[in-house]
Order: structure tokens, then C-alpha cells, then sequence
């Protein structure tokens, strides 16, 4: 993993809910390399390179489509990416911190997303 790379896993709710999180990201990150598309996947991922934005774009807060239920998201990449990601998710949807875990040089957060 690049350390402007942020891995995005998502599961709950609905294809729809997990595109909402993912266009929510993209203001801090730049477009996905993909969009969550499989109707009858229980788990989507996305990845990111953050170099594709500036990360300037501000994330107005609540802008986002509102999720039909609640969404389990984990988010892996360099401590600075996952705490950009965090607060940006933050930002949008109600959030809680369901815990973090640290490797060498990287991070991992998951966060209940409510709708």
C-alpha cells in the first residue's frame, strides 16, 4: 500500500448506502478506482489514492445522501489518511469510533456510520 493510499471495506445497508460513503470520501480523496456496484454483495470495498485530490474541497456537513440503515466502515491506509478519512466521514454522517488498530506504517479505523 502506498502511503497515499486509503482501502475503504463497507458492510449493513445497501448498495446505495455504501456509494453514499464512498462520494462522501471523494471531496478529501478524489474519485474511487471504483464505485460500489454488486447488488448482492453483504461487503463492498473501495480504494483510493489520495493523491488525486488536493483534499482541499470542503465537506459541508450532512451533504451527503442520508443511508437507509446503519453501515459498518473500515478504513486502512497511513495514520494521516485514516484520520483524514475518519474526520471526513465524521463530518457527514452521525459516527462512532469502534476502535483503531496501529501496524508499522499503517492504520486501521472501523466506524458505525447511523443513518
Amino acid at each position: 500500500m502506498s502511503d497515499t493510499e486509503l482501502t475503504v471495506t463497507l458492510s449493513g445497508g445497501s448498495t446505495a448506502d455504501a456509494r453514499a460513503v464512498v462520494r462522501a470520501l471523494e471531496p478529501a480523496f478524489g474519485s474511487a478506482r471504483e464505485l460500489p456496484a454488486d447488488k448482492n454483495a453483504t461487503v463492498h470495498t473501495a480504494t483510493f489514492d489520495s493523491d488525486t485530490a488536493d483534499g482541499s474541497a470542503p465537506v459541508a456537513p450532512g451533504t451527503a445522501d442520508h443511508l437507509s440503515a446503519p453501515v459498518t466502515v473500515t478504513v486502512q491506509g497511513t495514520p494521516q489518511a485514516v484520520e483524514k478519512a475518519s474526520s471526513t466521514l465524521a463530518q457527514v454522517f452521525p459516527t462512532r469510533d469502534q476502535g483503531s488498530a496501529s501496524g508499522d506504517q499503517e492504520q486501521e479505523r472501523q466506524l458505525l456510520l447511523e443513518p
